[in-house]
């Protein structure tokens, strides 16, 4: 059994047991290890990490998936790419990346709730993301058929180097600004919607042309081409004449004379259509 272990000693334990780890390493089974407090550990864990960022080394101890691991320093990833990239590449295709970004800021989430997102089926993609292990069922909604809710994996926090999702960037940073969006909007507004022609300026509607201005309707009052005589009675005190389309139409039609409440020579002295009915 190890006990009271100096700091040099401590450091050199985690380096190892580090070293040799597939996994990140939690501060909880380190301080297992060795017979240390978690506070102890993860102090020790610190002084190493800037131990190493000051000696300027080609690898760094981070902190991921809630435990420590060895990993290459961000500066010197072309070099690591290059090397890991010689004979094939295992990367994922966009829709996958999609995927995975939705599952990661949305999580839990459903196949169903993905599609929807992405417009397209996304069975396929998330079959291959959870073969992968950057995605598990981590449970079932409520309602009709209670889907099954994926979330994201350690494996996934270790790829992108972070102790837990609330440490993505915010997915606000990758959306286009209100210039852009207003730019947008405006390239795919139809031709002519953008002035209001015919609605805003109220052509025909808010200007009451043929209508406001009693046009045809002077022609009713005065019995021109009205068989009835109630519907002259009707339109000429304005019941229902603003609006009522096709009302100018009605004079030349031929004036019936005797109609109730209209004296009979009126229409043949002021009716246009009158004379033409004389003749």
């Amino acid at each position: 059994m190890v006990l009271g272990v100096t700091d040099e000693e401590l450091a050199r334990a985690i380096e190892a047991v580090v070293m040799v780890a597939v996994e990140p390493v939690s501060p909880g089974l380190l301080a297992e290890l060795v017979e240390e407090p978690v506070e102890r550990v993860e102090a020790a864990c610190e002084r190493l990490a800037g131990a190493y960022r000051a000696e300027g080394r080609g690898f760094v101890l981070a902190r991921v998936a809630g435990g420590y691991r060895y990993q290459t320093h961000p500066e010197l990833a072309p070099y690591v790419e290059r090397f890991a990239n010689r004979d094939v590449s295992h990367r994922l295709s966009t829709a996958a990346l999609e995927t995975l970004a939705i599952v990661a800021y949305r999580q839990p989430v459903s196949r169903a709730q993905v599609g929807a997102l992405r417009g397209v089926n996304a069975d396929g993609v998330v079959r291959l993301l959870e073969q992968r292990g950057y995605i598990v069922a981590v449970g079932r909604a409520e309602g009709p058929g209670q889907p099954i809710l994926y979330g994201t994996t350690d494996l996934f926090l270790e790829r992108l180097g972070l102790d837990n999702v609330s440490q993505l960037p915010p997915v606000e940073d990758f959306l286009p600004g209100v210039e852009v969006v207003a730019e947008l909007e405006e390239g795919l507004r139809p031709a002519g919607a953008a002035g209001g022609a015919g609605i805003a300026g109220g052509v025909g509607v808010t200007g009451g042309v043929g209508v406001a201005d009693g046009a045809g309707v002077a022609g009713v009052a005065d019995g021109a081409g009205v068989a009835d005589g109630a519907d002259v009675a009707g339109v000429a005190d304005g019941a229902g004449a603003p609006g009522a389309a096709g009302i100018t139409g009605v004079p030349g039609a031929p004036a019936v004379p005797g109609v109730p409440g209209i004296p009979s020579d009126e229409p043949a002295a002021r009716g246009a259509g009158a004379d033409g009915a004389g003749d």
